[in-house]
């Protein structure tokens, strides 16, 4: 890393809060290419005079340019924090101003939320909310969807990003990362990157080579006015901002699953893959899931070379060594198998595929696909949205147990693990899903769940915001239903507290006490 222009005079006068207009103190956050300062109901962003593999903040027309740049692409999620470009100038007596004299810095003008309300601080509080994750996901894929495509090859944009990534490792000292990991997880990101190379071509041919975010992780997500928020994208390179929209979405996920936040990581996973019918492109997820904590370790290493505070110092130079354990342990992944969990509507099939999805393979889990969802998916309607009663008839029926199929033995090819959830209440169609895993060469298992017939009532008259439609009535006709030989399903009573179900469900699958 290069130090350019002395920053020190403006540093110090934004330290002091009358250059904000403010008489309260103001609170200083330090990075590895920016500094903020916290000054009342606002928040001001300085770039670092400082040049990097990666980016070029050397000169005062450099960070302006970039500053600009940043204000434009954030307004594209966040543009209610994201206000104004405002100089420290010089005035004629020589001392500094803000908005005024002679430019000798550029400030962005965000307003301020509350810390809490960031991503990264919440997780510490404990689990994400369902909800919160599903809405996350949802303004994720709304984002994706509305992006500026970019033609270009996929496998050559990871290609750069690996190689950049052993670049920026290899220019720090040996004591901040370990050379030899450093240089095993480039070679094996490269060979993973030849495995899935057409893969990602393929998706760059088709339009999932877009202009993205490029740095979402829970410290650039916040929850603003009840929403969650993306902010603070990757502004200084459109050409590595631009990437395949998957790898974008995998820095949310590998950061969750560094928190030991795997529920809502699988969560925020699979809800993705939901709003854009994701399967194909999965098979690149644990080189991605690897580039990202990647990324990480190098970022923080060198954050670390520059904090003065000896804790901060050494927080930031574990979390670097944590990051790049994490980026090899990806590239590592266990033979898929399939779960299926059927059952009459009101045996809590979603509760349970939702507790075991984070535990199928590695991390984040298997893919959960659930033929309530599917069917809406079908039908071109949000997964919460009511079906009017046609849209159950036998056709519909086995349209949606046929993309089930497919979708499945898509993920399983693509190396995933896969837990499908649905009624299952016809013979033919518990072999089909059976049949799928024979097909792929995965171990199966067929879940069955039973329930009395007054706690599946109960359960479903109590739903809200859920993909399924059914109601008392539907469970009553349901209950009259021929189920036939269930063949080498295992019922698994299901009247009982999700966790001891889930229990029970873990140990038929081989996962054993959670």
């Amino acid at each position: 890393m290069t130090e350019c222009d002395d920053q020190s005079e403006t540093l110090a006068f934004l330290a002091d809060g009358a250059a904000f207009g403010v008489s309260g103190p103001v609170e200083r956050i330090d990075t590895h290419a920016a500094v903020v300062f916290l000054a009342g109901e606002r928040a001001y962003k300085m770039k670092r005079a400082v040049k990097l593999g990666y980016l070029d903040f050397s000169s005062l027309e450099k960070r302006k340019a970039v500053c600009e740049a940043e204000l434009r692409l954030n307004r594209r999620t966040a543009p209610e924090l994201y206000l104004d470009l405002v100089c420290v100038g010089r005035l004629a007596d020589g001392t500094l101003a803000l908005g005024e004299g002679e430019p000798v810095d550029w400030l962005i003008v965000m307003r301020r939320f509350a810390s809490d309300r960031l991503l990264a601080a919440m997780v510490d509080e404990g689990p994400l909310d369902p909800g919160l994750i599903r809405d996350l996901a949802d303004t994720i894929a709304r984002f994706h969807d509305e992006a500026e495509i970019v033609a270009g090859d996929g496998a050559a944009r990871a290609r750069k990003v690996i190689d950049g990534n052993r670049e920026a490792m290899a220019a720090l000292s040996p004591e901040a990362l370990d050379p030899e990991a450093c240089a095993d997880l480039h070679a094996r990101s490269l060979e993973a990157l030849d495995a899935v190379a057409p893969l990602l071509d393929r998706r760059g041919a088709s339009g999932e080579v877009r202009h993205c975010h490029g740095d979402l992780h829970l410290a650039n997500i916040c929850l603003w006015q009840g929403r969650p928020t993306l902010f603070d994208c990757l502004e200084f390179d459109a050409a590595l901002a631009t990437t395949d929209t998957l790898y974008d979405l995998a820095f949310l996920v590998m950061d969750l699953c560094q928190r030991s936040q795997h529920a809502a990581a699988s969560l925020v996973l699979n809800r993705y893959c939901d709003m854009r019918g994701e399967a194909e492109g999965l098979a690149a997820l644990p080189l991605f899931l690897s580039m990202r904590a990647a990324v990480r370790a190098h970022v923080n290493a060198t954050a670390a070379e520059r904090q003065v505070e000896g804790d901060a110092k050494v927080r930031k130079a574990e979390a670097a060594r944590a990051y790049l354990r994490t980026a090899l342990a990806d590239l590592d992944r266990d033979e898929p198998v399939l779960v299926a969990v059927g059952g009459l509507s009101g045996t809590g099939k979603s509760t349970l595929a939702r507790g075991l999805a984070p535990a199928l393979g590695r991390a984040p889990g298997a893919r959960w696909l659930r033929t309530d969802v599917l069917r809406k998916r079908i039908a071109g309607v949000a997964p919460e949205q009511r079906l009017p009663p046609e849209a159950y008839s036998r056709e519909q029926g086995a349209k949606v147990y046929a993309r089930l199929a497919d979708e499945a033995h898509e993920v399983l090819t693509a190396g995933m693990p896969v837990i499908v959830d649905g009624v299952f209440s016809a013979e033919d169609e518990r072999e089909a899903v059976f049949g799928v895993a024979g097909a792929a060469g995965v171990r199966f298992t067929g879940l069955w769940l039973e329930a009395s017939p007054d706690v599946l009532r109960s359960r479903v008259s109590a739903r809200t915001g859920d993909a399924s439609d059914a109601d008392a009535e539907i469970v009553g006709r349901q209950l009259d239903y021929d189920i036939g030989d269930l063949g080498c399903w295992q019922r698994l009573p299901a009247s009982g507290a999700p966790e001891e179900v889930l229990a029970s469900a873990r140990r038929l699958v081989g996962l054993g006490a959670s």
